[in-house]
């Protein structure tokens, strides 16, 4: 018998690939030696304006190597370039990938704020503040040289307006960008956020569907403008132009989408397209989509959030193209009557249907309504989101969890804001009395957000001892914040069984005032030894909107 010669390089560096979004498993990798370190720097660095626990004094390291009149500029500001290291050991701005406009931009402020110990406040207009924002700006414009300089090969660019100070960079970035075109040239993964206000914006559109043509996933979202019909105009030759786009979202966009839409029969797209978010969406007096959809050849996806106008008009379009419509996310807000429309479309994509939910202020008789076919016609859901029920809900709700068995991995049950009273305290008794019994083995992600007492939750945590659960969130809104009655049951039946991976758990009063397992530091301990890791509840709360968006990419 032969072996094939293995390759340590390679393998190391398909370890090293596999811990490319830990960033602490990544710096632990530095410092096991120089192989290592080649080659989880360039993973650190290509994007590490994202990273959550930043610390913002990186941005140094970028401009340590700054010509004489950029030196001098920084100067007047009162900026001593001995802050700057004198040499570095790598071209780090030549391993930028991603590029988040808002987020280099917050990442900059908070910089400036903390080597001149200025409070960031959008606000605030003294000549004190304006000097900041000028400043910021430079170091902005600064930034984006460097990285045009070094040869800097994006895949992701996503330009965003979230704050006020951002319509002045993205002024900054769309002129470096115009003089500079082949530093965008083939990216990817193109966002387009709430832009609004900015000078260059047409300009910039317009270049991006002559010289970007090899974009792969595309988002839109535009707030409402006087020229709306101008930017969907660029919006759909941003589309025409592309020769492999595979995913396109759209998002709350203050026009009617006709064009866009439209767009999709080119004969690029019809071939190429595979997936179709639809976030916020209008669908009032959009008439095309079986026209759209019946040219699509290679559709594999359409997810559908919280969007309006789900009525016959719509569901008519859909039921009558010829092809499946492989709807695999369906999250419902505004759900006006239950028309026997409703029942066709779950019909027709039922087989395909995996993310399904309610949004919080939804009738629950039409949810109840709804949830009947649901029940009847789809068998394959994966992750399920129940917000604000009543008694025949929650019911409807364990058919659903019993019909899909081991297809469900993510499931969320909250009363979402609730306030305390006796029937809230008597539905969450019957989800921790029903619900352990009928959870799968195994189980990626389950969030509970109800009012209970120590009894109903050992109940709960006794019956479904047989899944494993890999996030598991508990929040109990009491009337009080009383003591930790509930934490020994949590210690017997999931500390020391390992039963859990990883772990949330949060008590508060009516006020939403509480504590959080996350800050006793003494528990956490305790608990890591056990090989459970506790985490804050907010940072491990998943949010449907979120999940999907994380599944299409």
């Amino acid at each position: 018998m032969t072996y094939s010669k293995i390759n340590l390089p390679e393998l190391i560096n398909e370890i090293i690939q596999y811990f490319k979004n830990d960033f602490s498993t990544l710096h632990s990798c530095i410092l096991v030696n120089r192989l290592w370190c080649r080659m989880a720097i360039p993973l650190l660095w290509e994007d590490p304006f994202s990273n959550p626990s930043k610390n913002n004094r990186f941005l140094e390291i970028y401009l340590y190597d700054l010509n004489e009149e950029d030196k001098t500029k920084l100067t007047e500001y009162g900026i001593n370039n001995n802050i700057f290291p004198t040499i570095t050991l790598f071209n780090y701005p030549s391993f930028i990938k991603s590029l988040n406009t808002y987020e280099i931009g917050h990442s900059i402020e908070k910089w400036v704020a903390s080597i001149r110990n200025v409070k960031i406040s959008p606000l605030h207009t003294s000549p004190t503040y304006d000097q900041f924002l000028n400043f910021t700006r430079l170091i902005y414009e600064i930034l984006f040289k460097i990285f045009i300089e070094n040869g800097t090969n994006l895949n992701t660019f996503e330009v965003e307006i979230i704050t006020f100070s951002d319509h002045g960079y993205l002024n900054v970035i769309f002129e470096l960008i115009l003089k500079n075109p082949n530093f965008v040239s083939n990216i990817k993964n193109l966002k387009l956020k709430r832009i609004s206000n900015v000078i260059k914006l047409h300009p910039f559109l317009k270049f991006l569907y002559s010289n970007c043509t090899t974009i792969s996933s595309l988002y839109f979202r535009f707030p409402s403008n006087d020229d709306n019909l101008l930017i969907e105009n660029y919006l759909s030759k941003i589309i025409n132009s592309q020769q492999n786009l595979k995913k396109i979202s759209f998002e709350r966009n203050y026009f009617p989408l006709y064009h866009s839409l439209l767009s999709l029969k080119d004969f690029n797209c019809a071939n190429t397209l595979r997936t179709i978010v639809f976030i916020k969406i209008n669908f009032k007096n959009i008439i095309i989509l079986k026209e759209v959809f019946e040219q699509l050849n290679v559709l594999e996806s359409v997810h559908i959030l919280y969007c309006r106008s789900l009525n016959s008009d719509f569901v008519q379009q859909i039921i009558n193209i010829t092809k499946p419509f492989k709807l695999k996310s369906l999250f419902m807000d505004e759900i006006l009557q239950i028309e026997s429309s409703l029942q066709y479309l779950l019909q027709k994509s039922g087989d395909y249907l995996e993310n399904f939910g309610f949004g919080p202020f939804t009738n629950n008789e039409l949810k109840r309504q709804l949830l009947i076919f649901v029940v009847k016609y789809c068998t394959k859901i994966k992750f399920f989101n129940l917000p604000r029920f009543d008694n025949q809900i929650i019911y409807l709700a364990f058919n659903l969890i019993k019909n899909i068995e081991q297809n469900l991995n993510y499931l969320s049950i909250d009363f979402d804001n609730f306030n305390p009273n006796h029937e809230n305290i008597k539905l969450s008794s019957i989800i921790l009395k029903e619900l352990g019994q009928i959870l799968p083995y195994k189980l990626e992600y389950l969030h509970l957000y109800l009012m209970f007492n120590k009894d109903d939750f050992e109940i709960f945590l006794k019956n479904s001892q047989n899944t494993f659960i890999n996030k598991l969130l508990i929040r109990n809104k009491l009337q009080q914040v009383g003591g930790d009655d509930i934490l020994p049951y949590i210690e017997e039946f999931i500390m020391r069984k390992k039963r859990v991976k990883t772990l949330a758990f949060r008590i508060e009063d009516s006020t939403g005032k509480g504590k959080e397992l996350f800050l006793m530091k003494d528990k956490v301990k305790e608990f890591e030894l056990h090989d459970v890791e506790i985490q804050s509840y907010y940072n491990l709360e998943i949010f449907s909107y979120n999940f999907i968006k994380e599944v299409v990419n």
